[in-house]
């Protein structure tokens, strides 16, 4: 059986190849898809392929269809489907040999974007997981498509026909999967709808999990779509008033009923693997030891709405496969309960006497906006104590939430944290979200060193102490209580600004805080200048120019990346800085660089303006790569604390944060690890915001693109050339030596 699939599958792709037709599809597929996702990775500046497989399912509704029309259909019109089953193949040979033979020309266009994909992953640190999962489930949706495209083909004679029909099926299996079509229809059935549709099972995996639910998915339509297809190509061969007729009806219909069934029931099913580097979508070593650890029972209860928005129908979905896991690693001593506060009167009561109350949700209904309740949030209790999350805004995030809200409650020693007041310094509520962040693991108080009589930093009190953006000199009484604090072993977190902004002009005032001296004993010298990293660094809109807004990078506020394999930095892909000093590290024992720059970092003279619209030509031979922040550890028998220093502060800003909410896990790390409290570091470090897309040259920059969008195509033109042209010499061979 296999070797007449087979037989059947090799004649399909050699049908394709000989035509021109099938090298003016892969070039469009190819042009549109390549020339989109450039324009995407290039503009938002990220190592990653999510632009071309967001495109995918939309690319494919229309490619699959116009390659697969002619698979039947041609067949039936020429009238070689009846020579075709008259050789020693099975009706079923012929249609698991066509879809086979279509799916491999599908995935033969396809792999002209593996070389965009090989080129991201040897310019940047992008996850081979995400993209080998990418990859993988681009295959079951091409396998689905092609299903689907063969059966349209395998009932008509027209191969126009065929593609409407096959274009539209696949546009609505993609339409229903949308929010705008789904908030129109009923809740029940729109979350029924959710879960037929082909974009959340396609999202899934290409986020870089393969779920068995989507894995079951993509299967189940592929098979139901291939015995429709085998029923229509058996029709023709089969007198309707037969048993074995009436048997392929039957038997279609419950095929139907179970994938419906099975689908909609999937969300029982679990099991997945996560591809990712970091395994970004499964439980942290330092998660499974602390419920392990748990000595008493906590209890988590989620309250949900049944008739929630679709869009939150997805988020729920990761939501229960998070407590789920939990719940497996916790050795029984985490109760895990889903309530449904709209059916249970109870658990309504229950809800609001926790503080979590019906959100209200604008649905569009019957051509016109109504207003919709529903509960979305969680409890944690353990003893008499209680965590509450009113509405649940965000999952990325939630195994840490969890675990850190767990080991708060479960944990009476709480350490203290020093915030230096003082000498322009930033203020201990000034940073956004830090508070959330630790303030129920860290006892958080500000350290007044101002004075002339400052006293003792008390190290019962203060076990890290932060000194954030100080832009005037310590005295030197200060200066003595922040030394005396770090030789006593207390560990310290210094956030340096080089300079302040001048609001008369566009420059930046250098500052000095007199804690220079205390670095240079540690092995840390503060260079002179600012950083500006030429290859790596943020955008700024300038404003508009007529209808379009202007954007562009800024070196002075540059992207860096991870400079050594630490705690600190293990998870986060890249931090926001802005106007910061690089540091010179000549104690390298002791110090570990954290964050560096590329390899094009460069140093600007404060004296010049700073404004994003200028020439930023630096000569070659000043580039090089910078180091903006270390940490510190002593060595053994030296009762000093531990360091971590940061040549800037303003990364703690709202705009930074909220455009990387990797500053804020590495600002919450850092403090983390001098607490030497690090069982949450790896937890919260769960980065999935993709690296920065960074060349060294524009050379590279240019080869990557126009090697691909152009380049890739010409060479499916040239190999389609060849091969078209040369099908009539290949007919003469074969002919000449049948007469001979």
């Amino acid at each position: 059986m296999m070797r007449n699939i087979w037989a059947v599958a090799r004649r399909e792709v050699r049908g394709y190849f000989d035509q021109p037709t099938a090298y003016v599809l892969i070039v469009a597929f190819l042009g549109i898809s390549l020339f989109l996702a450039y324009r995407s990775m290039y503009a938002m500046g990220v190592a990653s392929l999510r632009p071309i497989f967001d495109l995918l399912p939309i690319l494919f509704a229309v490619f699959v269809p116009a390659a697969t029309m002619r698979s039947v259909a041609e067949e039936r019109r020429s009238r070689t489907l009846e020579w075709l089953l008259a050789q020693p193949v099975t009706e079923l040979d012929v249609v698991i040999g066509k879809l086979l033979g279509d799916w491999i020309f599908v995935m033969l266009a396809l792999a002209g974007t593996v070389p965009t994909a090989i080129g991201v992953l040897l310019v940047s640190d992008a996850d081979v997981g995400i993209v080998v999962a990418q990859y993988i489930g681009a295959g079951l949706l091409a396998a689905q498509f092609v299903a689907l495209g063969l059966w349209a083909s395998s009932f008509t004679r027209n191969q126009i026909t065929a593609f409407i029909v096959a274009a539209g099926t696949a546009f609505v299996l993609f339409l229903i999967g949308l929010p705008v079509v789904q908030i129109g229809l009923p809740p029940v059935l729109s979350g029924a709808v959710a879960k037929l549709s082909v974009l959340s099972h396609f999202q899934n995996v290409a986020r870089g999990v393969i779920d068995l639910r989507d894995v079951v998915y993509f299967v189940s339509t592929t098979g139901l779509f291939v015995m429709l297809a085998l029923g229509a190509v058996l029709r023709e061969r089969l007198s309707h008033s037969r048993v074995e007729w009436r048997r392929l009806r039957v038997g279609s219909a419950v095929v139907a009923l179970l994938v419906l069934v099975v689908n909609l029931l999937g969300s029982y099913v679990r099991g997945r693997v996560d591809l990712t580097s970091g395994n970004l979508y499964t439980l942290e070593d330092g998660t499974r030891d602390l419920l392990a650890d748990l000595d008493d029972l906590v209890e988590v209860k989620l309250f949900a709405s049944s008739q929630l928005p679709p869009e939150l129908q997805l988020q729920l979905r990761d939501i229960r496969d998070v407590l789920a896991d939990m719940h497996g690693a916790a050795n029984g001593n985490l109760l895990v309960t889903e309530v449904d506060p709209d059916e249970d009167e109870e658990a309504g009561s229950e809800a609001e006497a926790l503080g979590i109350y019906p959100v209200e949700f604008n649905v569009l209904s019957e051509d016109q906006f109504v207003v919709r309740r529903g509960y979305y949030g969680l409890a944690i209790r353990y003893a008499e104590r209680s965590s509450v999350t009113p509405v649940i805004d965000r999952t990325d995030d939630l195994e840490f939430r969890l675990a850190s809200t767990i080991y708060d409650m479960t944990t009476t020693d709480r350490v203290g944290l020093g915030y230096v007041q003082g000498y322009g310094s930033q203020r201990l509520g000034d940073v956004p979200g830090l508070m959330d962040n630790l303030g129920q693991r860290y006892d958080m108080r500000a350290v007044d060193l101002m004075g002339d009589s400052v006293p003792e930093i008390s190290r019962e009190a203060v076990e890290v102490l932060v000194v954030q953006g100080p832009t005037e000199p310590f005295s030197s009484s200060a200066l003595q209580r922040v030394r005396e604090f770090v030789d006593a072993g207390g560990a310290t977190l210094m956030m340096l600004e080089p300079g302040t902004l001048d609001e008369q002009s566009p420059m930046i005032i250098p500052v000095t805080s007199g804690l220079e001296g205390l670095l240079t004993d540690r092995g840390i010298g503060i260079a002179s200048g600012l950083v500006a990293d030429l290859a790596s660094s943020q955008q700024v809109n300038l404003g508009s120019q007529g209808i379009f807004q202007v954007v562009v990078p800024y070196p002075l506020w540059p992207i860096a990346r991870p400079a050594a394999d630490h705690a600190i930095t293990s998870g986060i892909n890249a931090l926001s800085m802005g106007w910061v000093a690089a540091l010179e590290v000549s104690d390298s024992t002791n110090v570990t660089p954290l964050w560096q720059t590329s390899e094009a970092g460069a140093m600007r003279d404060m004296s010049l303006p700073i404004l994003p619209d200028q020439e930023w030509n630096v000569p070659p031979e000043q580039l090089a790569v910078r180091t903006l922040a270390v940490a510190v550890t002593p060595p053994e028998g030296d009762g000093r604390g531990r360091m971590v220093v940061v040549g800037d502060a303003t990364f703690t800003e709202g705009q930074f944060i909220q455009s990387n909410p990797g500053n804020l896990a590495f600002l919450a790390n850092s403090i983390d690890w001098l607490a030497q409290d690090e069982a949450l570091l790896s937890i919260r470090s769960k980065d999935r915001t993709p690296p920065s897309l960074v060349f060294e040259s524009d050379l590279t920059r240019n080869v990557l693109k126009w090697g691909n969008l152009v380049g890739v195509p010409i060479l499916f033109v040239l190999f389609g050339l060849l091969r078209v042209t040369g099908r009539r010499r290949r007919a003469e061979a074969r002919w000449q030596g049948v007469v001979a």
